[in-house]
């Protein structure tokens, strides 16, 4: 009973919030692109490729400055725009995917 009244609940302020708050409201694109890119979050896809302890130093600029990790990548050169274009693309981080060649490359030095 609890679990119907709960859910009934959550229903009511769905409509209501559909209602008198969605109407006419419309996202800021570029607040919600500066927001993606500045995620540290997205340091964790670029491990793979500069390494933990560059991606960290990326991190901490981040959070410091309040640039985003993209731009801070960008700014010490240690991927190309190719590069950070691909690593970092929404769709090939949402589905798997095998490492690009830059981590490939990587994993060889470390081994040799």
């Amino acid at each position: 009973m609890v679990a119907v009244i709960t859910i009934t609940r959550a229903a009511r302020l769905q409509r209501a919030r559909r209602v008198h708050c969605d109407a006419g409201t419309t996202a800021n694109e570029s607040r919600c692109n500066f927001y993606a890119q500045s995620t540290v979050s997205l340091a964790t896809a670029l491990n793979p490729y500069i390494g933990y302890a560059k991606a960290a130093e990326i991190v901490k600029e981040s959070v410091a400055t309040g640039r985003s990790i993209i731009d801070i990548a960008r700014d010490k050169k240690l991927l190309s725009e190719k590069e950070i274009s691909e690593i970092l693309d929404p769709v090939r981080m949402t589905e798997p995917q095998y490492p690009l060649e830059a981590a490939k490359e990587r994993e060889k030095k470390a081994k040799s």
